[in-house]
């Protein structure tokens, strides 16, 4: 007699049975693939197979997405072009040793319209060749829902290592160098997550987060390690910026670590609600850390500035640039000279401040030139300055004087080595007042000045 349970485990293992031999006939895989990932080198992809190989890994990978299967490439390197990932592919290798290198020829790889595309342990090589000029990466995916590049290593592009347009998900883990252009250029996001990568030596940008038009983005990007980002393109910040955030509103930037960026380590664009917190930006050719033109709201908190051209910049009120806390980061040791040169460039200022705008308990230390800045000509409106401390710096807060500046109040901060004054008025870039730190009767009614203690 045969119990109930052993024939259901029968008739299981027969059904079993069937649908791997179906499988293998349908597909041209063998039933050892049902198990887990397709290993190609059972289905002749070889390293060192060359270009030759490319059609049919276009034929596993489809196979393997319509399966909801994995691709697994074993160590080697791997010479293809003109990839293409349809929905549901997963490519995945052995960390370092897996390499999928290009071959010249049009593009690397490309996916576009699909709900989920994941490469995981595989170094993507670019091999520094050049690209068709439909393609602005070594890796593109558009329109992809949940894309996710997990520890990855994307090296040799000629022109930008991944781009994204119009797609969510995860860039994780990864390490990103030697790209002619950016790192990651992500454009128009949904839900996208970028974090704890390493990216270096890149021609002209780090991580971009960028819209077409102002509007939510919502990407975080936290947890990188970000240094030696170039400008090879010059300018005058348009380039070289290793974290910049252009029209992309509610973005969060955290606790990166970012070194020796040519211009910026941090850029906020036109950018609002961006918050910019706890990072370490170090060596900055630049401003290290920016908010500018038609932005409201900006909160930046937490961050060390050590080495740049200035500190922190939140400014073009002629722009619409208004709404900021920038509270409890230190700022030091900066220079006098910049990137480029230009007669209205002003370089060695700690952290500056034009409109809405609350700075609080900052520590701001060994600057050339200011190291306070409230307003710029006219363009000032309702700035607090309380509770900072200001040592050797040329002169320690320079506010605004010139006819139709809005309101500003400093209170309670603590200069120590200021050489030409603790709070001076200036008319643009020049000092048009004597001391104004002790509060006594300075004659310019949209200024209060109290509190503050001159060593």
């Amino acid at each position: 007699m045969i119990s109930r349970r052993a024939a259901l485990t029968l008739i299981g293992a027969a059904s079993a049975g069937m649908a791997s031999h179906t499988f293998a006939n349908s597909s041209g895989l063998s039933p050892m693939d049902l198990r887990g990932s397709i290993d190609v080198s059972k289905h002749g992809i070889t390293p060192g197979g060359g270009d030759r190989q490319r059609r049919k890994l276009n034929e596993i990978i489809a196979t393997a997405a319509r399966q909801n299967m994995a691709v697994f490439l074993p160590p080697g390197d791997y010479q293809v072009s003109n990839l293409d990932l349809p929905d549901g592919t997963r490519i995945a290798g052995m960390a370092g040793a897996s390499r999928l290198v290009y071959s010249g020829g049009g593009y690397l790889i490309r996916g576009d319209g699909a709900r989920r595309i994941e490469l995981s342990n595989i170094v993507i090589d670019g091999a520094n060749g050049r690209l068709d000029d439909q393609s602005p990466a070594i890796v593109r995916l558009t329109g992809v829902e949940n894309a996710i590049i997990d520890s990855c290593e994307i090296i040799g592009s000629g022109k930008t290592a991944i781009y994204l347009e119009r797609s969510g998900g995860r860039i994780e883990r990864c390490r990103i160098s030697g790209a002619g252009e950016y790192g990651l250029f992500a454009v128009e996001s949904s839900g996208l997550s970028v974090t704890g990568n390493t990216i270096f030596d890149c021609g002209n940008g780090g991580i971009l987060i960028h819209r077409w038009n102002k509007g939510k983005d919502g990407t975080m990007v936290t947890g990188n390690r970000l240094y030696r980002i170039g400008a090879t393109n010059g300018g005058t910040g348009q380039y070289g910026n290793a974290i910049n955030l252009f029209r992309a509103d509610n973005v969060m930037v955290a606790g990166n670590h970012i070194s020796e960026s040519a211009f910026s380590a941090i850029r906020a664009n036109s950018a609002s609600n961006a918050q910019i917190v706890n990072n370490q930006c170090f060596g900055s050719g630049e401003t290290a850390i920016y908010a500018e033109f038609a932005f409201e709201g900006a909160m930046i908190s937490g961050n060390v500035v050590d080495g740049a051209a200035n500190g922190i910049s939140v400014v073009n009120f002629n722009e619409g640039g208004r709404l900021a806390t920038i509270a409890g980061n230190i700022v030091r040791n900066l220079k006098p000279i910049g990137p480029y040169v230009l007669d209205e460039a002003i370089f060695g200022v700690g952290i500056s401040a034009e409109a809405d705008t609350a700075m609080t308990g900052n520590v701001i230390e060994n600057v050339p030139l200011w190291g306070l800045a409230i307003g710029f000509g006219p363009y000032l409106r309702n700035v607090l300055a309380s509770g900072n401390i200001v040592r050797q710096a040329k002169v320690g807060c320079a506010v605004t004087v010139v006819e139709g500046a809005g309101n500003a109040l400093i209170a309670g901060n603590l200069f120590e080595q200021v050489r030409d004054g603790a709070v001076v008025g200036h008319r643009w870039k020049q000092a048009a007042t004597a001391e104004l730190g002790r509060g006594d009767n300075t004659g310019f009614k949209h200024l209060t000045i109290e509190g503050n203690r001159i060593v």
